[in-house]
């Protein structure tokens, strides 16, 4: 096990100070009884603990990592923005007492989710890593719990009857909404969509599969859906810079999901790649709030048949040498208005913790 604890300066061990989670002004060192007499120089720190995890892997360095602030209820929005940028991660999560609206829904828990510059409605390995610190901590009631989002209440369960005795954490996403498929037209307006779009990933036309179109969709979250034509051209793309990414897509999707059903592990049926300028994330390692939305895409468009159902595991950071397996659930009742049901589920493995000084 890590152990990320950050050590503290000893020129500062004669006086402890421990002060509540964003206290007030502090005094200057001048005020508080002994420090002039003594010359010393007092820094007010703000100490908060965290817990990391590795997401969607049953292996450590794998998945997608994930700092964990538990008890975080008196840190505001711009302390939390700002510490999702020191810690330099895809996400961090800041967990807190539930709202009114949320204790009435029965949530136990709300999360608040930040990526080094935005904070996020919704997202799939943040849940599952905070749901499986919450457990590991003996928070949670029981083994299926609702946490408040910013999309409101996501069910989770946890799952304890892994063969290698680990745990699988499952989330329920919000039903699929679909945009338009993308042809000639851009998301935002103009011509030569597909081309340019191409070329921002570092490929050609040629590498877009001829038959699936690129498409919107969103299950919380919205992500532009790319299908490659194959495991060569997925694994050739690049990460889109922001301006293209601004250009080509606006503020219509979150981050780009490009696609093939050409796997490197036999056992996998998807093999996926994330990009996320937008946010401050070049490329993801394991998107579970992507996936949900990958599996609807396939689902409604076929590809991998099903007849209403769609069960799939999704290969994702390989290329980033952070290997992540995600399992995707889509059913879809039949009718011209089906009802539907996502859900992303996966592995974690507990890393260590750190406390995390903040001088003031």
């Amino acid at each position: 096990m890590l152990n990320l604890s950050v050590g503290t300066d000893p020129a500062d061990e004669e006086i402890e100070v421990t002060p509540p989670l964003l206290p007030p002004d502090p005094p200057a060192s001048s005020d508080l009884p002994g420090t002039a007499a003594r010359g010393l120089s007092l820094r007010y720190q703000l100490s908060l603990r965290y817990q990391r995890v590795d997401v969607f892997t049953d292996e450590p360095f794998g998945g997608n990592p994930l700092a964990v602030f538990l008890d975080a209820d008196s840190l505001d929005t711009a302390s939390m923005q700002r510490i999702a940028r020191e810690m330099n991660l895809s996400e961090s999560t800041f967990v807190l007492a539930p709202s009114t609206e949320g204790r009435a829904q029965g949530c136990e828990f709300r999360v608040r989710i930040f990526t080094p510059r935005v904070e996020l409605p919704m997202a799939g390995h943040p849940t599952l890593g905070t749901a499986f610190v919450l457990a590991r901590e003996k928070r949670l009631v029981s083994e299926r719990t609702l946490l408040e989002e910013g999309v409101g209440p996501v069910p989770v369960a946890l799952d304890r009857s892994c063969d290698d005795g680990g745990v699988r954490i499952e989330m329920e996403q919000p039903a699929p909404c679909f945009g338009p498929e993308l042809e000639s037209g851009s998301v935002e307006s103009g011509s030569g969509f597909l081309e340019a779009l191409a070329r921002a990933l570092g490929l050609s036309p040629q590498d877009l599969h001829p038959d699936w179109r690129p498409r919107v969709v969103s299950c919380g979250v919205p992500f532009l859906i790319v299908p490659l034509r194959c495991l060569d051209a997925a694994e050739r793309a690049r990460p889109l810079t922001s301006e293209a990414f601004t250009q080509l897509i606006g503020e219509d999707a979150h981050a780009v999901v490009a696609f093939t059903l050409e796997t490197r592990a036999r056992d996998a049926d998807v093999h996926a790649r994330v990009f996320a300028p937008k946010v401050g994330v070049s490329e993801d390692p394991a998107t579970g709030s992507a996936c949900g939305p990958l599996g609807a895409y396939i689902l409604e468009s076929g590809i991998l048949g099903g007849h209403g159902e769609l069960r799939a595991r999704v290969e994702q950071g390989i290329e980033m040498g952070r290997p992540s397996r995600i399992e995707v659930h889509v059913e879809r009742s039949p009718g011209p208005e089906p009802s539907w049901r996502v859900r992303v589920a996966g592995q974690c493995v507990y890393m260590g913790h750190g406390l995390l000084e903040i001088p003031r």
